[in-house]
């Protein structure tokens, strides 16, 4: 999870160096490469995650990580920024699937009653990586140059993808939905049983629930400190603020996990979607000092986390046939969000309104969010029964 957050991040932290190369790249072509990339991201959750509910975990995780691994070492030797954008976006189908593969086997491996927090652990591996993108960006790309930073993030492969073969162990739950295909008829279509045998509602409240959440964690990221300096703020304090949110996230994580497991996923996604409407809507306020640091502090805990919980719940909810199937039609659906949130934030700068009503939209967003999650009916299967 460190290696695709530094993935997905690392072309951010790239980006002023190649709008100042000879590629001739403006800010439009940029962001055009960013999305081709999410879309990557989105297919390949969407495709490789019902791969992993027919050949298994083991295989696919093996598969998705040499994949995005060597073409993301590829895009150091891009001629040209055409055949960049094609790498990012070849990239991204790894990258989009293994979310759902690591999530299904951490809920698999959870023990019982545990699968909440092993998940919101397992995603603090995720900022881990974009935390030392931004940082390795800062020393390696005056030094080396950009190309630098991709062979950096592919490097690591040569050591993991060895241990991955040797140590990670195929998943006992899918080993055992497999057995009854041995004596019976094979296991039904798992994208079909998305929408069959009283799952078509959940699958829908899920689906909006992420577009919700990745909205908010992509349209924060990338627009909070602009909304901050159109709010009147310096922009060294709008920075300092973006990593406070993100700080926040890592907190929110270590703590929102416990909190499911204690309580219950589908009322702690609940809660925290709430919670963030709350905090997000506060954020509309102009506060002195260290007020509006506090406030994007829980903004942050409750906000990025939701998202997570989100997926913990998708994990815990669908049977072991379909799990990576689902977690891969939430993740790769719930990229809408994430292409969205960034446009929604910009067109509203650009229309002069992003304070106070950005941080009102956004508010709303998380509020459909928590909705969403009501509208699952019952809780996990373990609350189920």
């Amino acid at each position: 999870m460190a290696l695709e957050g530094y993935d997905i991040v690392v072309l951010g932290v790239v980006l002023p160096a190649l709008l100042g190369s000879d590629w001739g790249l403006n800010p439009n072509s940029g962001a055009l490469i960013s999305v081709v990339g999410l879309l990557g991201i989105m297919v390949g959750a969407l495709a490789i995650g019902p791969v992993a509910d027919v050949i298994g975990r083991r295989r696919t995780m093996l598969l998705t990580v040499v994949g995005f691994s060597v073409l993301t070492l590829a895009c150091a030797f891009a001629p040209g920024p055409e055949v960049f954008g094609l790498l990012r976006f070849l990239a991204g189908l790894g990258l989009g699937g293994v979310l759902p593969v690591a999530l299904a086997m951490v809920n698999e491996y959870a023990p019982a009653g545990g699968a909440g927090s092993a998940t919101t652990v397992l995603m603090t591996g995720y900022h881990v990586g974009a935390v030392a993108t931004a940082l390795l960006g800062i020393v390696v790309i005056p030094a080396w140059g950009w190309q630098a930073m991709f062979v950096i993030g592919a490097l690591p492969a040569l050591v993991l993808v060895p241990l991955l073969w040797r140590f990670l162990p195929e998943s006992e739950d899918f080993l055992r939905a497999r057995e009854p295909a041995a004596d019976g008829p094979a296991p039904g279509n798992p994208v079909r049983e998305l929408f069959r045998g009283g799952h078509l509602r959940a699958t829908l409240a899920f689906w909006v629930t992420s577009v919700m959440g990745l909205l908010l964690v992509y349209g924060l990221n990338t627009w909070l400190p602009q909304i901050m300096i159109s709010a009147g703020y310096e922009l060294s304090a709008s920075l300092a603020l973006l990593l406070t949110l993100n700080a926040g996230a890592v907190i929110g994580l270590l703590v929102a996990g416990r909190v499911a497991d204690r309580i219950g996923t589908r009322l702690a996604t609940m809660t925290w979607f709430a919670l963030g409407a709350l905090f997000l809507a506060l954020l509309s306020i102009r506060l002195p000092g260290v007020g509006v640091y506090l406030s994007v502090l829980l903004a942050g805990i409750f906000v990025f986390s939701a998202q997570v919980l989100c997926y913990a719940f998708v994990g815990q909810y669908y049977p072991a046939a379909m799990r990576s199937t689902a977690l891969g039609s939430v993740s790769g659906v719930g990229r809408i969000g994430a292409i969205a949130g960034p446009l929604i934030g910009g067109a509203l700068l650009t229309a002069g309104v992003a304070y106070p009503w950005g941080f009102y939209i956004f508010a709303a967003v998380a509020a459909v969010g928590a909705v969403a999650i009501a509208a699952v009916a019952g809780g996990s299967r373990t609350e189920r029964a």
